[in-house]
């Protein structure tokens, strides 16, 4: 349990960052043992119109949508529907005859990407950038973000198709970069169960677990709830920010073709709280059934092997973890850059959502926050810190 002492430095803490421009606002909740043993929440969710976050404010989850994602991959693997070694061929059209860059020049892929290869991001799909391997991805979603709002919108499936028609960054499995892998995998979803990726996440997730306020879009009557985005104007303020990205729209405000299984969702903290329980609890929460333990198991293990490892040691900040089904895996505490717990598992999303399990502690920290390019942030691992250190 946090003790007087150690709630009023997170209070303290959360409060400088805020004060400091570093946010507009946040909440926060600690789970022990499937109960909730602090929450908190402060600044703003809406500094424009001076409102508040709220228990109930909405966040977009961006790459926090990963792990809901991999768990609806773990539903079809369990009930025998789809194999891991699978070419993604299978389901999508566009994955058939890759090409892959060597040397600066492209050649037939040895072997094609997997299912696997996209849970673990072995699969050589980057997100867009300079350089070869990256301009084709990024000009997708330039088109992606161009018919967004108009009248022809790229659907999941459309665009995951011509995804897949983009030269790939390295050989299928033979290295490890952060990338579109995610989204594939909302389309394979889509296939394999014959409905749209936010049918089958309401039908086998959010309403069994009763995440109300999780989805691809915020209805009318709960838009006021969902909280501004900001960024860093480069002088130390903080400006709204109203661009959308990676195919998402910035308003949530219609139900998107695109479903974007790798940033797409929003939610509130108590809805993801329940899905954060439901994995620590092996896959079942509160008498719902979702997944089996040892699929959990299996979802929540690194996967990578030495050589894809030394590629995602250079992610620093993630010193002393591994990486295995959209997730972040604690394998060596002593490397870590924060206090850590052996096992834990996780992830953030651009805006500065974050979770975290700990399961030998039975230990779940979740921090919700809008801020462009944010992911995990110094004040996330200060939290962390004060936290982790004290609930054990």
């Amino acid at each position: 349990m946090l003790n007087k002492t150690e709630i009023n430095q997170i209070k303290k803490v959360l409060r400088k960052s805020i004060d400091n421009n570093e946010l507009a606002g946040a909440n926060l909740m600690i789970i022990k043992d499937g109960k909730e043993i602090f929450y908190y929440e402060d600044g703003l969710a809406d500094k424009e119109a001076k409102i508040p976050i709220k228990r109930d404010s909405i966040f977009r989850l961006y790459s926090m949508s990963k792990p809901i994602t991999a768990a609806a991959v773990m539903i079809l693997l369990e009930r025998g529907e789809i194999d891991l070694y699978e070419p993604v061929s299978n389901f999508i059209e566009g994955f058939k005859n890759q090409m892959v860059y060597e040397n600066g020049c492209l050649v037939k892929v040895q072997r094609e990407v997997t299912i696997k290869d996209l849970l673990s991001m072995t699969s050589g799909l980057l997100y867009g950038g300079e350089g070869n391997e990256g301009k084709d991805i990024e000009a997708l979603f330039q088109e992606i973000d161009k018919r967004l709002l108009g009248d022809s919108p790229m659907s999941t499936l459309e665009s995951m198709n011509k995804l897949g028609r983009c030269p790939l960054a390295f050989l299928p499995g033979t290295s490890w970069a952060y990338g579109t892998s995610a989204d594939v995998l909302g389309a394979v979803v889509e296939v394999v169960s014959g409905k749209r990726f936010g049918e089958f996440l309401n039908e086998e997730l959010f309403e069994p677990l009763n995440m109300k306020d999780t989805g691809f879009w915020v209805p009318e009557e709960k838009r006021e709830r969902l909280a501004k985005i900001y960024a860093d104007d480069g002088n130390g303020e903080l400006v709204l920010y109203t661009g959308n990205h990676l195919g998402i729209i910035n308003k949530m405000d219609r139900n998107p073709e695109f479903e974007s299984g790798g940033a797409g969702l929003v939610s509130t903290i108590d809805d993801y709280a329940k899905f954060a329980r439901m994995l620590i609890n092996e896959g079942s929460l509160d008498g719902v059934h979702i997944l089996r333990p040892r699929t959990v198991k299996y979802l929540t293990s690194a996967t990578l092997s030495s050589t894809q490892q030394k590629n995602f040691e250079l992610w620093y900040t993630l010193s002393g973890y591994s990486y295995g089904n959209l997730m972040r895996v604690m394998i060596d505490c002593s490397k870590a850059g924060d206090i850590a717990c052996l096992g834990e598992y996780g992830w953030d999303g651009w805006l500065g959502t974050y979770f975290c399990n700990c399961p030998k502690e039975g230990l779940t920290f979740l921090f919700m926050m809008q801020k462009k390019d944010s992911g995990t942030t110094s004040l996330t691992r200060k939290l962390r810190n004060i936290i982790l250190g004290s609930c054990y």
